[in-house]
Formats: structure tokens, C-alpha cells, sequence
């Protein structure tokens, strides 16, 4: 059993070392073995590098591991959202869980928590936007039609792995999360959406000095858990 961990940083920030200490505490917590990629940037490598790179892992790990569960925060959790979406279509095994962290998935950017918090701390609605455009080489977010760069775009939710979505409450992504576990559940894939009042995006980084997100990184290991328990042989 393995964990397919994706970083977040807006697909242009972050790798091994960012999220090493994250990666790290997960596996001690979970007994699962823990992998992280080290996936091409933006801009100098634009979409679909990204997902490649996850595919390519994801396949790679299958030859070793028979089970394996996708997680990731922000970018990683649209990676880890998109991959599931990827499988599907071309006829992949699908995880055995994909666990999104503050995910940004393409909603719609001119309503809900995208205009509530729109000024939030760590993260603005316009550096979303910012991050979306260079990501896909300078077209508009509003005018994506991929649901491999905004997962909820896609037709079918129908076959995905079982998911577990938690989401900062001030946050212009917070919505996103919340409406992809509906489409989930509507699809009869088993979601389960949890919402962190009070925190803000990227508050993984205060796990260790936070009571409240230090509640949630348990409950992110305990989701872990029990998709690696629900995949154990009898």
C-alpha cells in the first residue's frame, strides 16, 4: 500500500522539500508508505506536464504497490482530483481513495467563496486566477473547457475512487471542495467533505503549532487509514 503524494504551490512552486516534513509525518502516522514526485513546473513546462508526470508516477507505483491511495494539497489535490478523472477515461485502475486537501478545482470564480474571501491571507482570488492562466500558457480560467485542469467540468463523476475533501474556510477555493464531494456523492462515489472554520488556505504549514490544524492533519490520517484498511486483503 502506497500514498501518491502530489505538493501543492499554484503549479509553479514547491517540490521534494516543501512538502518532505508532510509526506513524512503522514507515513508515521499511517504505517502507509509515503511518495512524493517531484512533477515539471509552470511556466517553463506547461499543462498537461503536470498530469503526465502524475500519471506516469501513478503507473510506476502500480507495479510495485497493489494498492494505492492519490492525496495532495491545492494544486496537488486538483492533480490528485484530475488523475482519478484520467484514469477513468483511459481505462486505468482507479485509486484505492484520493484524499484532497484544500483543492482548487475550477469552479466558477465570480460567486461564493471565491468573491467572500477573495482577500483572504495566503491565498487571493486573484492569485488563483493568476496561478490557472500561467499553468495553461495565458488562457483564461473562465475560458477552460479541460476538465483535466478544472476538475469539475467534467460530464461523469460515475466509477471515481472514494474521496475525502477538506477545505480551509477562508478561502476563495473552499467552495470548489465542497462541490466536488456533492458531485461525488451524486454520482454515488462515496464523499465525505469537511470544512476547517477559522483556518485559511495552507494551514498545513501550522499543523504543528495550531489545535485546529493540527485536528484536521489527524483527521487527513485518519482518512488515509481507512482507505488503506477498506483495501486490505481479508
Amino acid at each position: 500500500m502506497a500514498v501518491l503524494y502530489l505538493h501543492g504551490g499554484g503549479f509553479v512552486l514547491g517540490g521534494l522539500e516543501s512538502h518532505d516534513d508532510v509526506c513524512a509525518e503522514i507515513a508515521a502516522k499511517t504505517g502507509v508508505d509515503v511518495v512524493s514526485i517531484d512533477y515539471r513546473l509552470a511556466p517553463e513546462h506547461l499543462h498537461p506536464a503536470q498530469l503526465d508526470d502524475a500519471e506516469a508516477a501513478y503507473v510506476g507505483l502500480g507495479e510495485h504497490y497493489a494498492c494505492i491511495i492519490v492525496a495532495g494539497d491545492s494544486a496537488g489535490g486538483n492533480l490528485a482530483a484530475a488523475l482519478c478523472l484520467r484514469c477513468a477515461a483511459r481505462g486505468l485502475k482507479q485509486p484505492e481513495g484520493q484524499v484532497l486537501i484544500y483543492p482548487g478545482l475550477g469552479g466558477d470564480a465570480n460567486k461564493g467563496s471565491y468573491l467572500e474571501n477573495a482577500d483572504a491571507p495566503m491565498l487571493t482570488r486573484e492569485e488563483c486566477l493568476h496561478y490557472a492562466k500561467v499553468r495553461s500558457g495565458g488562457v483564461e480560467r473562465s475560458e477552460v473547457t479541460d476538465p483535466e485542469i478544472s476538475p469539475l467540468l467534467a460530464q461523469s463523476f460515475y466509477g471515481l475512487a472514494p474521496a475525502f475533501v477538506v477545505t480551509a474556510d477562508i478561502d476563495p477555493l473552499r467552495d470548489d471542495g465542497a462541490d466536488y464531494a456533492a458531485r461525488l456523492t451524486e454520482a454515488g462515489v462515496a464523499a465525505e467533505h469537511r470544512n476547517e472554520p477559522q483556518l485559511v488556505h495552507g494551514y498545513l504549514r501550522a499543523r504543528n503549532m495550531s489545535r485546529r490544524a493540527a485536528e484536521s492533519f489527524e483527521a487527513i490520517c485518519a482518512a488515509v487509514s481507512r482507505f488503506a484498511e477498506d483495501a486490505a486483503p481479508e
